[in-house]
């Protein structure tokens, strides 16, 4: 008999003795269940098995037997609904439970946080979208490029701690000069799907940086010898390792699927493979095969859950703002900020009066002070009068400028984001007050940063968040996708561009990050907005979970600390 089936019988039982212990006989069992007295039997026995049921089976004729309940019809609908939720099967449980989405909720709730499956540790995490694009060839939201981390490796990536640049698929380099480098690979490095990493998809990898104005100056790249890659550069660099540990130079198969797999189920050389992602669950599983200490954790399951703010990863049922007493021990304050970028090329702030009326009336404080905190849940946020952190450089007008027409005012945002419908219903506030109308245009992160409908949009509301703290992971974000210097005059991003250019070629300069930083916000190009604290709640067992810059924390260094008998 199947387990639905036994379910459908202890629900008819049930229902006929009313969840009451009864005197009973087979007979009447019989005619309760439409079965045989044999079958009765049968039914009867799988259900003490369960431990639903007791039977007292009665000794003499005429002798009633005695059932006993264990369980509730209830119990068993919901004990079903859970094992629905552990299989990610949402909308099955949904049904189960009778549509009523707040016992789906808490069944999804018992299931996060941390738990041992057959001696695998899994780590459980809430998010509130799902993971539609982990190519690092295209635009990549901020838990994006932290996932992308768990799953990539590039020929160099950054210390975390010291923030100096390391070895990771290349374990040794060397300039001939300026303009020629060579690489040397880690033999035996194997990808996901079982293959090999040979120099050809490191080669592959990087022909494919080209078109990027990042990595514009990789002239000619290959492979002399076996593990061995060279790159010839059309202008001196003496960072070019530190280029290198950018996200976008991260290998990938000399041979690509299509793009929905690259998308959805890319293949990497990293301490994680993805083994599902649809609209429910993100499950990434440790890659035995790792040329690298093997991770800790077994498996993490993102879950993916409407309403679930960003902000905060806890793997608890405790909601984190309940249980912080002290910001400054528990959250970070993000390495970047929200901003608005202005169209200088095409948009109302090519003339300098609308530009100055933005920069009058678009600041943080006239907006921090508009929006519903209800509606950005447990999301902090400090007003920004820079890029970063500590950078000074906003310099709001003083006074209100005039308004130089009553014309429709266009934003654009990326959509799926727990802040920017509150920031742009704001931002209609304080225009509707001057008389005018905003058109909001909420597009896929990726439309945003291509560009799509770029002559149309008269601001962009966006954010950037950096890998780490060095003093040019903000030419990371500068160049991305061209979205920047798409929206500013092309004289005053070549101006900027040849800053780092110099810097590039010449081994004493300082990087003019903080330069570039404070030029595009004091010449109104900029407007920061806001910076968000982020940060990990950790309690109980877990152990190594630490906020990084991307405000997850690092999956293949947490582990579960057994606790005393």
């Amino acid at each position: 008999m199947s387990g639905q089936r036994l379910k459908t019988q202890f629900q008819r039982l049930y229902s006929h003795f009313s969840g009451q212990d009864s005197d009973t006989n087979l007979q009447d069992m019989s005619d309760v269940l439409f079965c045989t007295r044999r079958n009765v039997r049968m039914v009867i026995n799988k259900m003490v098995e369960k431990g639903w049921i007791d039977w007292e089976p009665a000794i003499g004729r005429g002798k009633q037997s005695r059932l006993v309940f264990h369980s509730t019809d209830t119990e068993l609908q919901y004990n079903h609904a859970r094992k629905l939720v552990a299989d990610g099967k949402l909308e099955p449980a949904l049904e189960a439970l009778g549509h009523d989405a707040n016992k789906l909720a808490q069944l999804i709730q018992e299931q996060l946080g941390l738990t041992t499956q057959k001696g695998r540790q899994i780590v459980r995490v809430p998010y509130y979208r799902a993971f539609t694009n982990l190519n690092p060839l295209r635009p990549l939201r901020r838990s994006e490029q932290h996932l992308v981390r768990q799953i990539f490796n590039g020929l160099t990536r950054i210390n975390e701690e010291k923030e100096e640049t390391e070895g990771d698929l290349a374990h040794h380099w060397e300039a001939f000069s300026a303009r020629h480098w060579r690489f040397y690979l880690r033999p035996a490095v194997r990808f996901h799907d079982g293959s090999l990493l040979d120099s050809q998809d490191v080669v592959k990898s990087l022909e494919r940086l080209k078109e990027h104005k990042l990595f514009c100056h990789l002239s000619h790249i290959s492979s002399p010898f076996p593990n061995t890659v060279d790159i010839r550069l059309s202008h001196d660099d003496y960072r070019l390792p530190d280029l290198l540990a950018n996200i976008m130079a991260v290998i990938q198969p000399a041979e690509l699927d299509s793009e929905k797999e690259a998308d959805l189920f890319p293949v990497g050389t990293g301490p994680y493979k993805v083994t599902q992602n649809d609209r429910q669950r993100l499950t990434l599983e440790a890659f035995d095969h790792y040329f690298g200490f093997r991770a800790l954790i077994d498996v993490v399951e993102i879950w993916i859950l409407t309403g679930v703010t960003a902000c905060y990863l806890q793997p608890g049922t405790d909601r984190v703002v309940e249980q912080i007493k002290d910001v400054n021990d528990q959250l970070t304050l993000d390495e970047g900020c929200s901003y608005l970028l202005l169209n200088r090329v095409n948009g109302l702030a090519s003339d300098p009066e609308w530009q100055a009326y933005f920069q009058s009336r678009l600041g943080p404080m006239q907006l921090l002070s508009r929006m519903n905190p209800a509606e950005i849940g447990d999301i902090r946020l400090i007003n920004a009068f820079g890029l970063l952190p500590g950078w000074t450089d906003l310099n709001p007008l003083p006074i209100k400028a005039a308004l130089p027409a009553k014309r429709m005012v266009t934003l654009a945002f990326p959509q799926h984001h727990p802040v920017y419908h509150e920031l742009a219903r704001a931002i209609d506030s304080v225009l509707a007050e001057d008389g005018l109308r905003l058109k909001v245009m909420e597009l896929s992160n990726t439309d945003v940063l291509m560009g799509k409908y770029a002559d149309k949009i008269d601001i962009w509301l966006n954010g950037m968040s950096l890998s780490n703290h060095r003093d040019d992971a903000l030419l990371t974000w500068f160049y991305s996708f061209d979205h920047i210097s798409r929206a500013m005059p092309e004289n005053e991003f070549d101006s900027l561009n040849q800053r780092v250019m110099a810097w590039r070629s010449e081994s004493g300069r300082t990087c003019p990050s903080h330069d570039i930083g404070a030029n595009l916000v004091k010449s109104g190009q900029v407007i920061p907005l806001f910076h968000a604290w982020l940060g990990v709640y950790s309690a109980g067992p877990v152990q190594g979970m630490e906020p990084n810059s991307m405000g997850w924390f690092d999956f293949k260094s947490v582990w579960l600390k057994p606790g005393l008998e």
